[in-house]
Formats: C-alpha cells, structure tokens, sequence
C-alpha cells in the first residue's frame, strides 16, 4: 500500500463501459489510490475527455508496458475476453502481493473445455484457474481473502443468482421448470454494440437474442450447481432494451407448496445483514429505476393466477452491481475494509 495506506490500484481497459464506471466510482473511494489507467487507444489523453462524470485529477492513459508493477497492490482488468488471462498469467508469479480482479469471463468457468467451446477462446492460464475464485461477494465473503485472482461475475448471471440460489438451497421451488426471461440496457453489450447486434432501430427496439446458447448458461450452471449441488433445468431468454442501463430479470418458478409469503420471508432472512440486497414486500412492482448507478439488486416476489407458481423480479444496474460495483464490493473484502465503502 502507499505510504497513506491507500490501495494502489490501476484499472486496464478504462474506456470502455464498465472501466469508466469503476474509475467514476474508485475516484471517490477513500481508500484508493489510482496508479494507472491503460488501454491501448487514446494514449495520453485524460479520462475526463470520455466520461465528464470524472472530477478528480487522475493518470492521463498509457499502455499497459508503462505500469510499474512493483508499485501497485491491486489491478482491475475490464478486458475483451481472453486478454486478462495473458497479463495475470505473465505477472501472478513475479509480484506476490499483487491482486487481480479480472471482469471477463477468463476465469469464471472452472472448466477450461467448457470455456473454450463457449467462448471460442484457448485459455493461456490454465492452471491459475484453480487459483481463482468466482465471487458474488454475498456467497463468498468468508473466503475471498484466501485468492489473488478474483472473477468478477456476469451481470445477468448476478441477476439471477442471488434471488434463486437461497430457495434453491432450501428445496423451496421446483427445480425442473423455471424459466428466466432477462432485459438489459444496451451498455451490457459494450461499445463494439453495433458489430454484435445489426437488426434494424437497434437504439428504439427491443430484442430478443441467443435463447438456447447464450455464454451465460455455462456460468450459471456451474455455479449453481457448486453452491446448491443441484442441476436445474431452465430456460434462459435474453433480451436488449433501448435503454443504457439496467437490468431486469423475470424468473418464472413453482413452489413445492409454499406460500409467497413463505418465500419472501426465507430470501428477507437469508440476506437480512447484507448491505446491498433489498427484498420489498410481496406483489411489489419493480422496476430497474431504484438501483440506477448503485450497488443495489432489488428483489419482489408475485403471485401469479396459477396455484403454486411465483414471478420473481430480481433487478440490478449491469455496470455497477453487474460489473464495477460489484468488483469494489470484492476489494473492500479482500482488504478488509467496510463492504460498503465508496459505493453508494
């Protein structure tokens, strides 16, 4: 740490979506010091120049080989897939202190074979998977302290995850017809959007895409398999919003004759001393409004017409609780500072 005990950080990709949402966030935090901010175009220029939310006096943007690696304590990596497994690779070894949040998916899949058949990707850090850990920080604040290389999840997968994996646990819902149906704003997409997504009013529509292979499926099934030792069997449908931000998942389930009321309680008790987790009443509306730029997953359990089968509205901002935020959420345990501290 520098002499001020302030974690030296430096975030590698900045310009993207989701690194100018971390700087926006780790400009504030108390307990941060920004070494470094890289990328490989826009050399030289300010942060201010692509996100005018940025007040502090940072960095001006250099390529990754100006980093003096000896210096820092921690590296944010919001990388294209397959590039922050090449750098944590060359560097995991050689500064041992040195900590890696990686936001990519380069090591959220445990298996490699099913890596790279989804992400079309060879890994290139092979056996520094074993040394990662896939962490949604309010299923793994006991351990995090014990890795150097964090995954930071997915935004969809977090969407889904932290309402269902609890009444999962439980043996709460039927595990072999639910149904998620997911709406993101179009940032989750990233910049290169229009080379992903070429249908007409891209901007003005909504659209539906990947229904039966999307590259989440795979994080989704080995985590909730590892945290519940159960497979599930689901469908999963994504969808673009003509909106920046936000996210909004409907997941579709069955109760083994529970009430609604029932299952609202055991969520509320489950994450009764989390900071960011908020279970409203039952058959509260909900929208993504509420969690815009916060760290906040906001989630409402509906009763539908139908005995037994419950809508449950789970909604997150996909940059900060989907990405940034989440990622600060992860330093602040993994140096034991307040899990709160510098998120809103």
């Amino acid at each position: 740490m520098s002499i001020d005990n302030k974690i030296n950080v430096a975030v590698i990709g900045a310009t993207g979506y989701t690194g100018l949402d971390l700087i926006l966030i780790l400009s504030k935090h108390p307990k941060v010091k920004i070494s470094n901010l890289c990328a490989t175009k826009n050399i030289g220029k300010s942060i201010t120049f692509f996100d005018k939310r940025i007040k502090k006096k940072l960095p001006k943007i250099t390529k990754v080989d100006k980093i003096k690696w000896e210096n820092l304590d921690l590296v944010f990596l919001s990388l294209p897939n397959g590039e922050a497994q090449k750098i944590i690779k060359k560097k995991y070894f050689n500064n041992k202190n040195l900590k890696f949040i990686d936001l990519s998916a380069d090591f959220r899949i445990s298996n490699v074979r099913i890596y790279e058949k989804n992400y079309k990707i060879k890994h290139k850090a092979i056996s520094l998977i074993k040394n990662s850990l896939y962490s949604i920080p309010e299923f793994t604040k006991n351990k995090i302290k014990n890795y150097r290389i964090i995954a930071n999840p997915g935004c969809y997968p977090t969407s889904i995850q932290i309402p269902l994996i609890p009444l999962i646990k439980k043996n709460l819902v039927k595990i072999n017809d639910i149904t998620i149906d997911a709406k993101s704003g179009y940032s989750g997409a990233g910049k290169n959007l229009e080379k992903k997504f070429t249908h007409k009013n891209l901007y003005d529509s909504t659209y539906a895409y990947s229904t039966k292979n999307h590259r989440h499926i795979c994080e989704i099934d080995e985590q909730i398999f590892k945290l519940t030792k159960k497979k599930i069997n689901y469908s999963f449908n994504p969808h673009l919003l003509p909106t920046f931000r936000g996210i909004l998942t409907s997941i579709y389930i069955y109760s083994k004759n529970n009430s609604g009321k029932f299952l609202r309680n055991s969520l509320a008790n489950f994450y009764k001393k989390s900071k960011f987790i908020k279970i409203l009443k039952l058959n509260t509306p909900l929208g993504s409004g509420n969690v815009l730029n916060t760290n906040n997953c906001e989630i409402s359990i509906c009763e539908t017409r139908i005995k037994n089968k419950f809508i449950i509205f789970s909604t997150i901002d996909n940059l900060v609780k989907g990405a940034s935020g989440q990622a600060i959420q992860n330093m602040n345990l993994l140096y034991d500072l307040p899990e709160k501290l510098g998120l809103k």
